[in-house]
């Protein structure tokens, strides 16, 4: 098995674990137990949100994009771009190179306030483009979560109101679930239900705990 690129050992007491998997594998459903159970959660999507609201470098270059309209009083008009980007391949990496650095900078950052805050312990950083970002070279290890195709499918009609054309052409602008669990430490098959998934979720990140020298010295 080829050698998974981690960061060297730190003794910063943090232990970082990347999460990764495609739209509607259940993927925000484990961040979430491991949240309650009190891990931190850095979660890239949101942070996505704030860069394309807030940073005035990105607004710039998306209204120049897409129209001063883009932006409405809730801010940005996430449906009419995303009509774009998943259709138009170039479009999507214009958006990327301008968007995906400044999300990889506040990652960054949140790691770097959880060590100044004296915090030990579990942090998930939730980033379906994790490997995209080379974001695993920062983390102690990397947990991948898949399903069947067609309950991804299914799940972001129900849960997103996408239709099944643009659900599957977002999934196919992600990577394989083949890719992902092959760049995994660890990972989660979901095929059961929600508290089937919360327990192998449990079971699955103290087995990484046990197995890691970095876990073992977190708290």
């Amino acid at each position: 098995m080829p050698t998974r690129p981690r960061r060297a050992p730190a003794g910063d007491g943090l232990f970082i674990v990347g999460l990764i998997g495609q739209a509607g594998s259940g993927k925000s459903t484990v961040a979430r137990v491991f949240e309650h159970d009190g891990a931190r959660v850095i979660d890239a999507d949101g942070l996505g949100h704030r860069v394309v609201d807030e940073d005035a470098a990105v607004r710039a270059g998306l209204i120049n994009e897409y129209g001063r309209d883009i932006y409405t009083p809730a801010g940005l008009d996430r449906a009419r771009v995303a009509a774009v980007v998943f259709r138009n391949p170039a479009a999507r990496e214009r958006l990327n190179r301008l968007v995906h650095p400044r999300i990889v900078e506040r990652l960054y950052a949140g790691l770097e306030s959880l060590r100044e805050q004296g915090y030990r312990g579990v942090v998930i950083v939730d980033a379906a483009l994790l490997l995209d970002w080379g974001f695993e070279r920062e983390c102690d290890a990397v947990l991948a979560v898949t399903a069947d195709r067609a309950t991804q499918l299914e799940r972001l009609q129900q849960q997103r109101g996408w239709s099944a054309a643009d659900a599957a052409l977002r999934l196919a602008a992600q990577r394989e679930p083949t890719v992902l669990v092959a760049a995994a430490d660890a990972v989660i098959h979901n095929a059961g239900g929600t508290g089937e998934l919360e327990q192998v979720a449990r079971d699955t990140l103290e087995a990484l705990l046990k197995t890691s020298p970095a876990g073992q010295g977190s708290e």
